[in-house]
């Protein structure tokens, strides 16, 4: 390398090794957090209290926000808990909502079952006419053969308030996570009653591992359209990155008016809680920041639904139903509701890679029963469909090598004439038809799959608890030790030395950019994959090496032969004269 690629390499190293630091000081949450959290906010300020004569808000009022988000979660007077397929659901009778989701066959960080929405304040299915603030005094009745938990209420105004929540049966795999809620509201009097706009809860969302990215934490939703969505660093606001001048102020609420809106969601890095309205849009979100208190530097979502208020005629019952989702990030099952949801996954441009590398992933799990030989076996798929580019390739970069002397030569001759010698070596690279790139072609198809890794294994729940060899799970980093408080994650340091490997082995071009290129890559990937979920580093360093065995098989083959294209040409025309003959 000279001297500029050195500086380079070394720059990129110390920016690595600084962007460690400044992650693990700024964002890296507490080592002991659990999931067992409660999501709740900062207190110091009275809570905002709702009491039930404010059902005769006209439907045109807009609540005011309170001035600071939730406060701590009130100790429930009752609850109860009916078993789905898999899935445990803690109901509470004073908010009449699903205060817990406990899924029973995924782990969170400390070995217990995974919980969602953990006690949030405004409990999953809980509504209220502010977007915060969750109306109360609701009583439960559980139907445990019948599968449904019942919450009545009602208002001084006289609508009577009734939510069913019904609970798939244990054996009903195909709506596992699902349940059904029907808000009925009915005018028993005899005179119109005004029932305003009010806000359905969705619960909260956090993480669940000290590992996981504080950007998975988010609030999406959707009217059809584009889904729009935030996590939880949105509520800091933005700035400009070095020069720290302010785009945006912090906020302590989200909340956005939308039209036709269909379905809302909390989600973290795996699991996600959505509301879909089945029977009547919604006309706005609202989303909050709850931090954890057992994990200073991590924070949970909370959001909630805005559906439109209406008039109730004497008699008259107005039911609106709703479906939650409360449960893993999986493709099959979001793709199965419909409306863009499995927009949560976050698979970006590279979607259609991301999902045929989860299909193929899959697929092969179930020949081997563990995702890492998987993983292994995809990228030994994927290495022998692409195995004849890699030969023309690496013939590419062996007549590069040819080249180099005549290059050099023309660089010691063109020395103080840059535009020149840069020409002459396009006419040189014609004359012998050369292709100064031809060497990078098999890296540039081989980028958007090692993406569309990225995008699929950052939010697949597949690889959660799988181990392979020293590393526990797949879809987090493999840390074997701290020093001064550094993860020390051995595969991404593995991966970078078997990049460094196939280097060495590969055949030097002359072209001063493409070296440039080839050593910068180690440097990169290290960055993109140190942190991130084991198995990524797994599927690179795995092509890594089945590269490098690539090579040492075609490295002995005779040189290719370098021939002006012109006398080629020539003897070609010739023979094509002789034949006509």
């Amino acid at each position: 390398m000279d001297r500029k690629s050195w500086i380079g390499l070394i720059l990129s190293v110390v920016g690595l090794i600084t962007w460690e630091w400044y992650y693990l000081k700024t964002y890296a949450p507490s080592m002991h957090h659990t999931a067992e959290s409660t999501l709740s906010a900062p207190t110091g300020t009275a809570l905002p209290t709702t009491s039930p004569g404010e059902t005769a808000v006209t439907p045109n009022a807009t609540p005011a926000l309170p001035s600071v988000p939730l406060g701590p979660p009130r100790p429930p007077s009752e609850t109860a808990t009916l078993q789905g397929p898999g899935v445990d659901y803690l109901f509470v009778n004073n908010t009449g909502g699903i205060a817990k989701v406990v899924i029973s066959q995924h782990r969170a960080e400390n070995g217990t079952a995974v919980a969602l929405n953990n006690d949030a304040y405004f409990p999953i299915g809980a509504i209220g006419l502010n977007p915060n603030v969750p109306l109360e005094g609701f009583a439960m009745a559980v139907d445990a053969s019948a599968h449904t938990v019942t919450f009545t209420r009602t208002t001084e105004s006289g609508i009577q308030i009734t939510k069913r929540f019904l609970v798939p049966i244990s054996g009903d795999k195909a709506r596992q996570y699902q349940v059904q809620l029907e808000l009925t509201l009915h005018n028993p009097t005899s005179t119109d009653l005004s029932w305003p706009s009010y806000w359905i809860g969705l619960g909260g969302a956090a993480p669940l591992h000290h590992t996981d990215l504080s950007t998975y934490t988010q609030f999406d939703w959707s009217n059809g359209n584009k889904p729009v969505a935030i996590d939880v660093n949105w509520f800091d606001g933005s700035r400009i990155p070095l020069v720290g001048i302010e785009t945006r102020a912090p906020a302590l609420v989200y909340r956005q008016s939308a039209s036709s809106l269909a379905w809302a969601s909390v989600s973290s890095q795996y699991f996600c809680t959505i509301l879909n309205s089945l029977n009547s849009a919604g006309t706005g979100v609202w989303a909050s920041r709850s931090p954890l208190p057992d994990a200073p530097k991590l924070n949970g979502i909370l959001g909630g639904m805005e559906l439109p208020g209406f008039n109730i005629a004497p008699g008259q019952s107005i039911t609106q139903s709703f479906l939650i989702y409360s449960g893993p990030k999986e493709l099959h099952r979001l793709q199965t509701l419909g409306k863009g949801q499995d927009s949560l996954l976050k698979y970006g441009p590279f979607k259609i890679v991301s999902e045929g590398l989860l299909w193929g992933m899959n697929k092969l799990y179930k020949w081997f029963g563990n995702y890492a030989w998987a993983i292994i076996a995809l990228t030994l798929i994927i290495k022998l469909c692409l195995w004849p580019l890699q030969n023309k390739a690496t013939q590419a970069m062996r007549r590069m090598s040819l080249l180099t002397p005549k290059m050099t030569e023309l660089r010691e001759k063109y020395r103080d004439d840059p535009q020149k010698m840069n020409e002459e070596m396009m006419k040189l690279y014609r004359e012998y038809g050369v292709n100064p790139f031809g060497g990078c072609f098999p890296m540039l198809i081989q980028i958007p799959i090692f993406f569309g890794f990225y995008s699929m294994l950052g939010t697949s729940i597949e690889l959660r608890d799988s181990s392979f060899l020293w590393i526990h799970d797949l879809s987090q980093p493999d840390t074997v030790a701290h020093i001064l408080g550094m993860p020390i994650n051995l595969l991404p340091i593995v991966m970078a030395g078997t990049m460094v490997w196939q280097m060495a082995i590969t055949p030097k071009s002359g072209d001063a950019v493409q070296q440039r290129i080839f050593y910068f890559m180690p440097v990169i990937f290290l960055a993109f994959c140190y942190n991130y979920a084991s198995g990524l580093a797994l599927y690179w360093t795995t092509q890594n090496l089945f590269s490098i065995v690539q090579l040492y098989l075609t490295r002995n083959q005779p040189l290719p032969k370098l021939e002006k294209k012109s006398a080629v040409e020539r003897r070609a025309a010739g023979k094509n004269k002789r034949k006509s003959s």
